[in-house]
């Protein structure tokens, strides 16, 4: 069976760098991007020690043409990005998986 290509929008924050921890170490999953929009071209073992020998991926920005290729996309982002970019996956057939506050509330109100 062919793994799960997984991209990360947002890696370098505290849940997107777990959940790359975590998603590493799944039989079924392969992370093929992770994303950064402030460590570009830097080395996510070179940053976070603890995935030195297990992770060789680099940050890039949120590129369309290498996260088209993922059959799902987490945000790990502040409120307001997956909103934004969610759509576009979700139309192409990605599965989306948000994990910030973007669509836990019906009304945008009640979060701030």
């Amino acid at each position: 069976m062919n793994k799960i290509k997984v991209g990360i929008i947002g890696g370098t924050g505290y849940t997107g760098i777990e959940l790359l921890r975590l998603l590493h170490n799944h039989p079924k999953a392969e992370v093929i991007a992770i994303s950064s929009r402030s460590e570009v071209g830097r080395r996510a073992d070179r940053m976070f020690p603890s995935l030195v020998g297990h992770c060789d991926l680099v940050f890039s920005l949120p590129d369309a043409a290498i996260l088209d290729e993922c059959d799902v996309i987490f945000f790990a982002t502040p409120h307001g990005v997956a909103m934004e970019g969610a759509g576009a996956f979700i139309e192409k057939g990605i599965k989306v998986i948000d994990l910030g506050a973007d669509f836990r509330l019906n009304d945008k109100d009640e979060y701030q």
